[in-house]
C-alpha cells in the first residue's frame, strides 16, 4: 500500500511554487541583504517584496511585519517583549487552557519572573467564551492571547469578540494563527489583534521561518540583541532564502482561503467513518466552527496509539504534533472534560492540498480491518 499523508497539522511539504521562489538563492542570490553593494540588491530587494507578501495575507503593513525563526520565537517575543519594558511593575496574562506550548511554555517562564497567568477554560467542544476572558481581567493585565484555531481539535475561537474586549480594556491582544494562516481568513482588520504569529512550515513553506505581525507604535524588547536587523526588533543576517519562501507560500495560500476542496474531502472522510463505526466514533472539537482540514475523531474504548501502530503506511497524529508518542489523554482532550475512554481513543487526522478521494477511501479501509 502507498504511503498516505493525513499530519498536516504537523508539517506541510514545500509548494513547488515555493520551491521555484527559492531556488536562485541556493545559487547566485548570496549577498548579505544589509550590505551596500551589488551582490546585496536582490537579497534586499527579495526580504522586502516577501514582507509585502506576508502582509497581503494579513491585512497589515509591510513594516508591521518582522521575520523569525518560526511560530515559537515569534510569540516568545510577542511575550517577552512586551513584559521586559514593564518588568517593574505587577504584570498579568489572560490565556487560555488549551494553548500551544509556544504559548504555555513562555507563560510558564515569565511566571518564573512573577507574572500571574490566568488560564479561562474551554467548553466541551473547545471553544473559549468571550465572557470568560473579559471577568479574568485585572488592573495588571497587560496582554491577552488566545490561539486563533486549536492546532489538534481545530476549533476555531471567538478571536473578533476577543480583540474588541481586550481593546475596550487598552490591553495588548495577541493570537496564535500558525495553524490557521492559510487555511481560513487571518485578516487583522477582522481579528483586531495587535500581535499575531505565523509559522511557515504550516502553509507550504519550510521549517525554520516564521513572522510575527506587530500593530504600529508597539514597542518590544528585542530576543535577539545584535545589529539592527528588522527594523530593530530582531537582530541577525536576514534569510532572502526563507524569507522569500514564507512571501511565496503567502502569496499562494491567498487562492487556498477556506480550502473548499479540502473540507469537501474531510466532511466526506467523517461521514465514512460514522457509516462504518456507528456510536463506536465521537467527534472531537467544535462541529462546524473548526478549520476545514482538521477532523480529530475518537474510536471509543480504543488506544489512538495503538490503532496507528497497525496503519504504519498512513501518517497522522494521537495528539500535538509536538507530543506525539505520549500514551497519557491529550491536554487539549483533557481540558475540555472528555472522558478517558473516548479521549484515549483519538487520532487526529488532518488533510492537506495534496489529499485525495482515494486516499480517504483507502484510510476507511485500513481503519475497518484494524478495528474489526
Amino acid at each position: 500500500m502507498a504511503r498516505i499523508y493525513l499530519d498536516y497539522n504537523a508539517s506541510t511539504p514545500i509548494d513547488p511554487a515555493v520551491a521555484a521562489a527559492m531556488r536562485p538563492f541556493l545559487e547566485d542570490d548570496y549577498g548579505n541583504p544589509s550590505s551596500g553593494h551589488w551582490a546585496s540588491t536582490r537579497a534586499k530587494d527579495a526580504v522586502e517584496n516577501a514582507r509585502h507578501q506576508v502582509a497581503a495575507l494579513l491585512g497589515s503593513a509591510a513594516d508591521e511585519i518582522i521575520f523569525t525563526s518560526g511560530g515559537s520565537e515569534a510569540t516568545n517575543l510577542a511575550f517577552k517583549g512586551l513584559f521586559f519594558p514593564r518588568r517593574a511593575r505587577p504584570s498579568h496574562i489572560v490565556t487560555s487552557e488549551i494553548e500551544h506550548p509556544a504559548t504555555l511554555e513562555p507563560c510558564r517562564f515569565l511566571e518564573r519572573l512573577g507574572v500571574r497567568v490566568t488560564h479561562v477554560p474551554v467548553d466541551a467542544a473547545g471553544s473559549i467564551d468571550p465572557d470568560d476572558v473579559r471577568k479574568a481581567i485585572t488592573k495588571d493585565t497587560f496582554l491577552i492571547s488566545i490561539m486563533h484555531a486549536n492546532n489538534e481539535v481545530g476549533t476555531i475561537q471567538p478571536i473578533a469578540e476577543i480583540g474588541k474586549i481586550a481593546r475596550a480594556h487598552g490591553i495588548h491582544f495577541h493570537t496564535d494563527a500558525a495553524q490557521s494562516a492559510g487555511k481560513i481568513a487571518a485578516r487583522i482588520d477582522e481579528l483586531g489583534a495587535d500581535l499575531l504569529s505565523i509559522a511557515g512550515h504550516k502553509m507550504y513553506a519550510p521549517k525554520g521561518v516564521g513572522a510575527l505581525y506587530v500593530r504600529r507604535g508597539i514597542a518590544l524588547e528585542p530576543l535577539i540583541h545584535g545589529g539592527g536587523h528588522e527594523s530593530g526588533r530582531r537582530a541577525g543576517t536576514e534569510s532572502a532564502l526563507l524569507a522569500t519562501a514564507l512571501g511565496k507560500a503567502c502569496e499562494v495560500a491567498q487562492s487556498w482561503i477556506g480550502m473548499p476542496e479540502v473540507r469537501h474531502l474531510r466532511d466526506l472522510f467523517w461521514q465514512r467513518l460514522q457509516d462504518s463505526f456507528g456510536h463506536q466514533v465521537v467527534l472531537n472539537g467544535h462541529p462546524t466552527q473548526r478549520l476545514p482540514n482538521t477532523l480529530n475523531v475518537s474510536f471509543v474504548g480504543r488506544n489512538g496509539a495503538d490503532i496507528l501502530a497497525r496503519m504504519p503506511q498512513i501518517a497522522a497524529s494521537t495528539g500535538s504534533a509536538c507530543h506525539s508518542g505520549q500514551i497519557e489523554l491529550s491536554p487539549v482532550l483533557r481540558a475540555m472534560k472528555i472522558s478517558s475512554e473516548i479521549g484515549m481513543g483519538a487520532i487526529r487526522f488532518s488533510l492537506g492540498r495534496g489529499t485525495t478521494q482515494a486516499e480517504i477511501e483507502e484510510v476507511v479501509r485500513q481503519l475497518r480491518r484494524v478495528l474489526a
